[in-house]
């Protein structure tokens, strides 16, 4: 899957403000190297976070945008520590039956599948 086709995903499946904070939260923890997905479904969620990040979200501060993308970009260890402690609280802010929902939501609707086809091509 490339970015153009998790736009159209984006488009053709509108996500709920909540969902908006849960992929955030997931890119938090993809970044703070918690997240347990496959590399490719991590590529795919990555570029979900990165077509939807301007949307609102519900109950996450919208400042966290630049801190992922301050941390994307630089190694730092502090900034690595503020990332676990957003994480923390995003995941407490989230309840587990909502990011356990939206994560499911994904999945039925499509968006990570196939996500781990050039994983597999790529060791061939």
């Amino acid at each position: 899957m490339n970015f153009v086709q998790v736009q159209t995903w984006v488009k053709a499946h509108p996500l709920h403000p909540l969902h908006i904070d849960c992929a955030t939260a997931v890119m938090l923890k993809i970044l703070d190297g918690k997240c347990k997905m496959r590399e490719g479904e991590k590529r795919v969620m990555t570029m979900l976070y990165d077509a939807i990040k301007s949307f609102p979200g519900q109950v996450l501060e919208s400042s966290l945008h630049s801190l992922i993308d301050s941390a994307r970009h630089h190694d730092d260890e502090a900034l690595k520590l503020l990332i676990y402690e957003k994480r923390v609280l995003a995941e407490t802010a989230i309840s587990r039956p909502v990011m356990k929902g939206f994560k499911t939501m994904i999945r039925q609707q499509g968006l990570l599948d196939g996500a781990d086809d050039d994983d597999d091509e790529a060791e061939q």
